[in-house]
């Protein structure tokens, strides 16, 4: 199982972070050893003084497939979930000052935080997903898959260009604006179409 991460997917966050828009999606991965164990508190790590939450809509893939055609690629999903992409924020503005990768800072054990998934057919309209975190009971993130950039299916037929899509694997669609630093104590909890679907403790 692997973690395909699409970055800089929602204007206002491109803004928020003073980044360029992109021209195609950005994309990255997380290794299996960064899903934070279910239940289990997030432990900010030690190489960093400025973790940051990121909620984003994550995509369950359920066949395998390879150079997806848009038609085709709402075929390779049937689950929809939310979750957290932790990043340490100031070891990735150290690596990219350098013009280095930004795995160190993204791919950590336990930066992924992956809450319940949800049949699809469930969820209305993908492209009009409500979600949003909360952080000690306070909205600090508030978002909508209509904002993105590129849409779900764009993702996968963008994405399996270049990897393979595995029964399991998981894409992270993008964060909106308002991602911030997390403290020790702190209780983020996730909301997808109202429905509280993760809580995470910080320590």
């Amino acid at each position: 199982m692997k973690l395909i991460c699409i970055g800089r997917n929602y204007a206002k966050h491109i803004e928020e972070l003073q980044n360029e828009k992109p021209d195609n999606p950005v994309v990255f991965l997380k290794p299996d050893s960064a899903v934070l164990s279910k239940n289990m508190p997030f432990v900010i790590p030690s190489f960093s003084n400025e973790v940051h939450y990121e909620v984003e809509v994550l995509v369950k893939i359920c066949k395998v497939g390879k150079h997806i055609q848009p038609k085709f690629a709402a075929n390779y999903y049937n689950e929809i979930g939310l979750g957290i992409d932790f990043t340490a924020r100031d070891l990735q503005n150290e690596l990219r000052a350098k013009g280095l990768s930004w795995e160190k800072s993204k791919a950590f054990d336990g930066s992924a935080k992956i809450g319940e998934f949800v049949a699809k057919d469930k969820l209305g309209d993908l492209e009009n997903l409500s979600f949003s975190l909360l952080k000690n009971d306070e909205l600090v993130q508030d978002g909508n898959s209509s904002a993105m950039l590129w849409k779900i299916d764009e993702i996968i037929t963008y994405v399996s260009q270049f990897f393979t899509l595995k029964i399991g694997d998981i894409i992270f669609t993008g964060t909106p604006a308002g991602v911030g630093k997390v403290s020790e104590g702190d209780t983020l909890v996730g909301v997808l179409n109202k429905s509280e679907n993760f809580m995470v403790k910080i320590r």
